[in-house]
């Protein structure tokens, strides 16, 4: 098994700037491209950014490009999520996630483990 730990999560104005940090331990070695994520309540979840296993590769939600950077470091099994110009519908609770796929996935489907998420808010 894979867990999945993120933290870096709170309350930020608008404009503000958060960096999310999701911990992987177990079996990393079966982990190899993962993603951030996002839900609100009535909604699905819904990609925000993904990285390919050597960090090489990255995918973006339209929404969150040029704002959210994604990057992750093999040798702390750590990824993060930089995310800058925060405004209110970024409000959500952010999960990531692993793969076993080599390639930057953007298909949820695809994603084996799954964080328990962390709460982002943005007050306007």
């Amino acid at each position: 098994q894979v867990q999945l730990v993120e933290s870096g999560g709170g309350l930020v104005q608008a404009g503000g700037s958060l960096r999310l940090s999701c911990a992987a331990s177990g079996r990393t070695f079966t982990t190899r491209s993962m993603g951030w994520f996002r839900q609100t309540p009535g909604k699905e979840r819904e990609l925000v950014a993904a990285i390919s296993w050597s960090g090489g590769s990255t995918r973006y939600a339209d929404s969150v490009k040029g704002r959210f950077t994604i990057s992750r470091d093999n040798a702390k099994n750590t990824m993060y999520l930089q995310m800058g110009v925060l405004n209110p519908e970024d409000t959500a609770v952010y999960y990531c996630a692993a793969s076993s796929r080599v390639d930057t996935v953007v298909l949820i489907t695809l994603y084996s483990y799954w964080g328990q998420g962390t709460q982002v808010t943005v007050s306007s």
